[in-house]
């Protein structure tokens, strides 16, 4: 069976090579394939005889480094079959940062040895004077998310090719990091071309040599820099929560919250309908601060964490998004609809009594309606079309005039009540949320009175003494303004 040789070439001098690495590849009677020939090692190698054979053409015709290792890895297999052993050299060690490495040892085809290397690491911590015990985080250049990153630790990327690369790397720092803020490229880290340089965080792709050998060290941000971080909200809560936190936060229950967090839901309704970013951004954290108190309670009385709420509600967006997260095959938002529907009673795993069951006590009764006639109506009670719902507001009407007429407080409450509810369900018809269309009916009548109050006391009159017809005249006028 014919076998692939790893050899690491180190960090970046020859003379760092174990003496047996050395002497396998100088007396090497075959081409050595190398990932590539930008390493110092390789120039020395070859003054001495050794013949390489290199990939870096395989950047240069691909997009993506995935491709490329993809490409270089199926190379190396196609020649192995024609070799009883291949030696495969790569910068480093073979079991850091390399992919094709990887890729390598994932198939069955070819048999596999990797020999050692050294790894650049050990002279990189030695030259940042950094401890890794404090926290440290590797992270490839050219593959990472943002989300990744914990900007509390030692952090240092490698795979910092070229500037593109370096590019990228600065723009996903920029989310999280100031443009001011000083990161450190080392270059051949531990060899005699070792070189280090200090720069803001906005001047990294323009000033820095790029080689095979670069890196990047972030160091570790201080608390004022990462207020944006869900991990640093969560431990600000905590505190005020500690025995030496705020005595309101302490004294506050899952109970004693409950109508403060009813109205920042409907401060942020005010706001979206406002089109106010910044006022939605504001009312979002509000809402996301009792979220996390909530959960802080729950952690302090040994109930649940916030752990336990995020992992329940995503475990509930994977599982009711089997079109997304699995092949349940959707063709329509109505199929989607369903499928949650259907995928939410087997979560409960039981049968509720009631169609109507799973409606919040306490939602606005407005809005309670509207959700009474929608659960009715999946099960197909209701008109075949909305005409049958006009035809019932009529009916309601002329039902609260003959309450008038007959002077009843209650019966006329019954009969409002009822064309309230009739309304309601003519809204769900045309997919209009109620309490949201008289939300919006209560702000704009808000609007145009004290645009009302504003003009009278301009003209220094009394709103108690203004005539119907000026107040009209300005309620046009706001209107207009509208």
């Amino acid at each position: 069976m014919s076998k692939i040789e790893i050899i690491g070439l180190g960090a970046g001098d020859v003379n760092q090579l174990p003496f047996g690495i050395y002497k396998k590849l100088v007396h090497a009677e075959m081409v050595v394939y190398s990932r590539t020939l930008d390493h110092p090692v390789i120039e020395s190698l070859q003054d001495e005889g050794v013949r390489f054979e290199a990939f870096d053409h395989m950047y240069e015709e691909e997009e993506q480094f995935g491709a490329v290792y993809e490409r270089i890895t199926n190379a190396l297999l196609e020649q192995a079959k024609a070799v009883e052993t291949l030696i495969y050299t790569v910068p480093g060690h073979p079991m850091l940062a390399e992919k094709t490495v990887q890729l390598l040892l994932e198939q069955t085809e070819i048999e596999v040895e990797v020999m050692g290397g050294q790894s650049y690491l050990d002279n990189l911590f030695t030259s940042l004077k950094i401890d890794p015990i404090e926290g440290f985080q590797f992270v490839d250049g050219t593959s990472f998310t943002r989300s990744q990153l914990d900007y509390r630790h030692h952090i240092i990327f490698c795979q910092v090719y070229d500037r593109f690369v370096a590019s990228e790397v600065k723009l996903s720092l920029l989310e999280d990091l100031p443009p001011d803020y000083e990161v450190i490229i080392v270059e051949a880290a531990g060899s005699k071309q070792e070189s280090i340089t200090k720069v803001s965080l906005e001047e990294l792709d323009h000033t820095m040599e790029i080689s095979n050998l670069t890196s990047v060290y972030i160091p570790p941000a201080p608390d004022n820099l990462l207020h944006h971080t869900f991990d640093h909200l969560r431990e600000v809560m905590a505190t005020l929560r500690s025995p030496d936190g705020c005595p309101w936060d302490r004294k506050q229950t899952h109970e004693s919250l409950r109508e403060y967090s009813i109205e920042e839901v409907y401060e942020l309704v005010d706001a979206i309908d406002a089109g106010d970013d910044n006022n939605i951004i504001e009312e979002l954290g509000d809402i996301l601060m009792h979220v996390i108190l909530h959960s802080q309670i729950g952690e302090d009385d040994g109930y649940f964490t916030i752990d336990d709420v995020i992992r329940s509600v995503t475990d509930k967006m994977i599982y009711r998004h089997p079109h997304v997260f699995s092949n349940t095959k959707v063709d329509s938002v109505e199929d989607v609809n369903r499928n949650w529907e259907e995928l939410k009673k087997a979560e409960k795993g039981e049968e509720r009594e009631s169609v109507l069951d799973g409606i919040p006590k306490h939602l606005p009764s407005l809005a309670k309606a509207f959700k009474l006639q929608k659960k009715a109506a999946k099960v197909g009670f209701e008109w075949e079309d909305v005409s049958g719902v006009w035809e019932k507001l009529d009916e309601e009407l002329k039902e609260v005039q003959e309450a008038i007429e007959e002077n009843t407080l209650l019966e006329m409450e019954d009969e409002f009540g009822d064309v309230l509810f009739v309304l309601a369900n003519l809204a769900r018809y045309y997919k209009i949320n109620p309490e949201l269309a008289l939300n919006r009916a209560n702000n704009k009548f808000r609007s145009r009175f004290t645009y009302i109050e504003e003009q009278l006391t301009k003209k220094g009159i009394d709103i108690k003494q203004a005539s119907l017809e000026e107040m009209d005249a300005y309620w046009d006028e706001a209107k207009e303004r509208e």
